[in-house]
């Protein structure tokens, strides 16, 4: 596709138990980076082609979402875990020989990177997470305020079909709705990218899934942090929010995330919740500036 420039090359990487569909190009050290909800890696178009010329770039789908392989579902939402998510990580990294790398997550895909860190301290060197704070933190201090806000983690765990068969009688409303809800008063999103947001999330396998990544957040997800509340991120961990979201109206951002890493670095860019999108060079800038310091 003509979003990601000709330094970009599309495959797909069987894992144990996903096929991972991705872009990536340059050399360099590897960084990987990972979207969000409910989107998919051409969320990165804007700023992959900046940090291709310094890194080796490589921009997943992750399991569930996009052009990667849907794997069925369990009764306890195991498959679509952070944990199973990450896994699958380490195994593309392990087919690029990259037994150490880079990795920065916007909305889910920060959720995934904070499971990486912890899971796999080892083989993480520095870490970026936008626009969330930790998962059990948000469940655990749940109010009003939070529920109004994020009435989706609510509605996307109900069992039985009830937000699938929801979403979709009309997936390009709730996808577009869920763009512009989000996102700073103002914001365009590019068409191409709209396309294929739009073509990936129509398909009901992938509404499906994605439900499925929220119905693990609220427990298995919760499980595994609950397990890990006294390890924290070693390595610097850099983490960037909208200074028009609902992430910065509603939380001390750096306050929370330093009693879950050692080390971290935060700044408020001048956008709402899609950082990548709505500030491509600014988010490109820290980018650059984390991942190649010494």
């Amino acid at each position: 596709m003509g979003l990601f420039t000709s330094a970009f090359d599309t495959i797909k990487v069987q894992t144990t138990r996903a096929e991972i569909n991705l872009v990536h190009g340059g050399r360099g050290k590897p960084l990987l980076l990972l979207h969000g909800y409910p989107q998919t890696h051409v969320m990165w178009h804007k700023v992959a082609p900046q940090l291709v010329q310094h890194f080796h770039v490589i921009c997943p789908d992750l399991r569930g979402y996009g052009d990667s392989s849907k794997p069925a579902t369990t009764a306890d939402h195991s498959p679509y875990s952070k944990r199973a998510m990450a896994d699958d990580l380490v195994e593309v990294m392990a087919y690029f020989n990259h037994p150490e790398f880079f990795v920065a997550g916007h909305d889910r895909g920060a959720r995934v990177t904070h499971r990486l860190a912890l899971d796999h301290p080892d083989m993480v060197l520095r870490a970026c997470v936008m626009d969330i704070v930790p998962t059990y933190y948000m469940y655990t201090t749940t109010d009003q305020h939070f529920a109004t806000g994020y009435y989706h983690w609510f509605f996307l765990i109900q069992p039985d079909g009830l937000p699938e068969r929801l979403i979709g009688a009309d997936p390009a409303y709730y996808l577009t709705e869920k763009l512009k809800r989000w996102s700073a008063s103002g914001t365009t999103f590019t068409e191409e990218a709209l396309s294929e947001y739009l073509r990936c999330f129509s398909q009901p396998e992938v509404i499906h899934a994605t439900c499925e990544d929220y119905r693990a957040a609220a427990s298995i997800d919760l499980d595994h942090d609950q397990q890990d509340l006294n390890k924290k991120i070693l390595c610097p961990l850099l983490v960037l929010w909208g200074a028009k979201g609902f992430v910065h109206r509603t939380y001390d951002v750096p306050g929370i995330w330093g009693n879950y890493a050692e080390q971290v670095e935060s700044k408020a860019l001048n956008c709402g919740h899609f950082l990548p999108e709505e500030a491509p060079d600014a988010v490109s800038e820290e980018l650059l500036r984390f991942f190649s310091a010494n």
